[in-house]
């Protein structure tokens, strides 16, 4: 593990990585709320690659004390890249990580289970979402915690700022107006990013490839070898 500092809009970033493996180099970014430490347990094995796991800003070791958009994240991203001389040609982004990597405008962007789809919340959400902001101006927003998302429980104030400033990002223009080759892996049973929206972001992206496989959110941890031989062959046909 190793540690980057970057700077961006004035504003100083430490950024925790590590790189494995030799060969063409592979982006791996997590989603919210997790780190570099799942996607490497994930993809190990995987020596089709040299791998550089990272983590954003506000998750596993790497600092943020600000209120970012994906946009944000996305040029931190490209600063800590360029600073390394780490090429885009592959970047792999689990949900959050890979609206982040749709920005980034690799030649090859892969994504797994990728948020970006703006779905209709269940009802119950709905409920608590207006009990809140009723009961709010009374003093209840000190107990936001019993509130908020099970994603943003937990987190700093600028986090959760944060939080709310990227889920609610429609990324369907951002999908659409990707060029380069999609490889879209997904769960079959992920109830986080429905497998719909899976099927809509391959139809939104004209160059791409959909995977349903078995698992859920994180089915990935499962069905890497299968993702890296597909990566691996659809990239040397590039």
């Amino acid at each position: 593990m190793a540690q980057r500092e970057v700077r961006y809009q004035d504003r100083d970033f430490s950024i925790s990585y590590t790189i494995e493996g030799e060969g063409e180099a592979a982006i791996i970014l997590h989603g919210w709320g997790s780190n570099k430490e799942i996607m490497q347990s994930a993809f190990k094995g995987c020596d089709e690659f040299r791998k550089i796991y990272i983590d954003l800003p506000g998750f596993g070791k790497s600092s943020n004390d600000y209120i970012l958009t994906t946009a944000d994240y996305a040029q931190i991203v490209e600063i800590f890249l360029d600073s390394l001389n780490i090429p885009k040609n592959i970047v792999i982004g689990h949900s959050f990580g890979g609206k982040v990597a749709t920005l980034l405008k690799p030649k090859m962007l892969v994504l797994l289970s990728s948020a970006g789809i703006v779905e209709p919340k269940p009802l119950y959400i709905r409920a608590k979402i207006a009990l809140f902001k009723l009961l709010k101006p009374f003093g209840i927003g000190k107990l936001r915690n019993l509130f908020v998302a099970q994603d943003a429980k937990g987190m700093s104030q600028n986090m959760y700022e944060t939080f709310k400033n990227v889920v609610n990002e429609d990324f369907r223009s951002s999908f659409a107006s990707f060029n380069g080759k999609a490889l879209i892996f997904w769960g079959k049973d992920d109830k986080a990013t429905s497998l719909q929206s899976g099927k809509e972001i391959a139809k939104l992206i004209k160059n791409s490839s959909f995977y349903p496989l078995q698992g859920d959110h994180y089915f990935f941890l499962h069905q890497a070898p299968f993702i890296c031989q597909t990566i691996k062959e659809e990239y040397e046909k590039l």
